[in-house]
């Protein structure tokens, strides 16, 4: 029940981070130098993946993504290592290969050795070129710091993704729209501009409810989500995923939309989450989150905390909230176990939806409220 064939894809997590941004919620941990730690964990790494390979069988690979934390801070020997692994253990030719990258001027100078390691396409999470919304967000780069490591990047990758949030207290639209424009001017094929949101554990959601972080209201929340749309959409990117866009097809991060299309994909590393056709059944996996349980876990042979073995109604809940996300959508006939005929009929008269050659689809109107679409259809 997906769109990829028997292709399967490669998640790679590194958890450290030289700063951990008080907005975020991922499984990360302070990057404090401990060699040592590092090195056995990309070991532990590496055995995990030809476990998690033996599991599975010889299919082709579709692509290898390395995430976190900041995978930039990784070695790039180790980094050629994982690849090298990933490619022996799966036959695949030109893939992608992303790495996210911190645009900090010491990661900077090892962009050149990361690609020659293999990585083919760098994921730089520059957030914004503002000083004062970077201290905000707690980032550990200046504006300038940026700009150098893209200049840098240019060089070194021919694809070239950056990161942006919006919607940050006191945010203009005038002021966003002036922002898109300066990054857009540094020639990126790819956009994921990510409205702040405020996740629960967060230092910024402990500020929320002492009132110290106040985000903007609904109106300019949507006004700033429009501002984007236009601005990307006149530039030639298309929006072909909620937070993506993309200047032509072959700039969409092939990783991915082999994720949203429900295409097995294994998990490597603490916390990694992985989607696995394991007995003919769709199964979640999901890593031990700290580095020494999964260490400790992979060397035992049980490096996941949690198996999950989806029924016919989870896997299809699964592909509908991941599908309807992007420009493809999803095909009916994977939706079969939800009985959603009438609830898409309604949501179609109401210009949320759209079917079209068999598959359904969020509209321009449906997208800015696709938490309410999908809410309706999955309650």
């Amino acid at each position: 029940m997906t769109d990829t064939g028997d292709a399967i894809a490669v998640y790679v997590h590194w958890p450290y981070c030289a700063r951990i941004c008080p907005y975020c919620d991922f499984n990360v941990v302070r990057d404090r130098g401990w060699r040592e730690e590092q090195a056995v964990l990309v070991e532990a790494i590496l055995c995990d993946l030809e476990a998690q390979a033996a599991l599975v069988g010889r299919r082709p690979l579709a692509s290898i993504f390395f995430g976190g934390g900041t995978p930039s801070l990784m070695r790039a020997e180790d980094v050629g290592r994982v690849i090298a692994r990933a490619r022996a253990l799966f036959p695949g030719g030109d893939v992608e290969i992303t790495l996210e990258a911190n645009p900090t001027d010491a990661e900077a100078a090892h962009f050149a050795a990361l690609r020659e390691a293999g990585v083919n396409r760098l994921s730089l999470g520059v957030q914004s070129l503002d000083d004062a919304q970077l201290t905000f967000l707690g980032r550990n780069h200046s504006a300038d710091e940026a700009r150098r490591a893209i200049a840098v990047a240019a060089g070194v990758f021919d694809r070239l993704s950056i990161d942006l949030i919006y919607a940050l207290p006191g945010q203009t639209v005038a002021g966003w729209t002036t922002a898109m424009a300066e990054a857009l001017a540094m020639g990126f094929e790819h956009v994921s501009p990510y409205q702040l949101t405020i996740a629960e554990g967060t230092a910024f959601a402990r500020a929320a409810e002492r009132g110290g972080l106040i985000p903007p209201d609904e109106d300019t929340a949507a006004d700033l989500y429009e501002a984007t749309q236009s601005v990307l959409g006149a530039a030639g990117f298309e929006a072909y995923e909620v937070s993506n866009h993309a200047r032509g097809v072959s700039a969409r991060s092939a990783h991915n939309l082999h994720v949203w299309r429900g295409g097995d994909y294994v998990g490597i590393g603490p916390g990694a989450h992985g989607r696995l056709t394991l007995d003919g059944v769709r199964t979640a996996t999901v890593a031990h989150r700290r580095i020494g349980d999964y260490v400790e876990g992979v060397a035992a042979g049980t490096p996941w905390s949690e198996q999950e073995r989806l029924d016919p109604r989870a896997a299809a809940e699964e592909r509908l909230l991941l599908g309807l996300r992007t420009v493809e959508g999803v095909a009916l006939t994977d939706l079969a176990a939800l009985d959603l005929t009438a609830l898409v009929e309604g949501l179609v008269e109401d210009g949320l939806l759209a079917v079209a050659e068999e598959r359904v689809v969020a509209t321009a109107t449906g997208r800015p409220v696709l938490d309410a679409v999908l809410k309706a259809l999955l309650t």
